[in-house]
């Protein structure tokens, strides 16, 4: 499988999604010119998971994550692993 360009399901919906893939940022408000690339993915799977809403966001709006494993999410789902236990 190649990064460039792909389709995932997120949140019932087929989107297109890779490095290919122009966009905007995801936050409400900005218009940030993006990727759907994994460089911009919240959480670790396109598409979402445990970790992430699997949406694109630019560096503006991803943080570093807590969990292990993940590398960057978006405000919404960045929470402390410790928190939840």
């Amino acid at each position: 499988m190649g990064y460039a360009q792909y389709e995932i399901t997120r949140n019932g919906q087929t989107i297109t999604a890779g490095y290919a893939v122009p966009t905007t940022c995801e936050e409400p408000g900005c218009a940030e010119e993006i990727d759907r690339g994994l460089a911009h993915l919240c959480g670790q799977t396109p598409g979402g998971d445990e970790y992430g809403c699997g949406g694109y966001y630019c560096d503006q709006h991803l943080y570093l994550s807590l969990a292990p494993g993940v590398e960057q999410t978006c405000s919404r789902c960045a929470t402390d692993p410790e928190e939840e236990l």
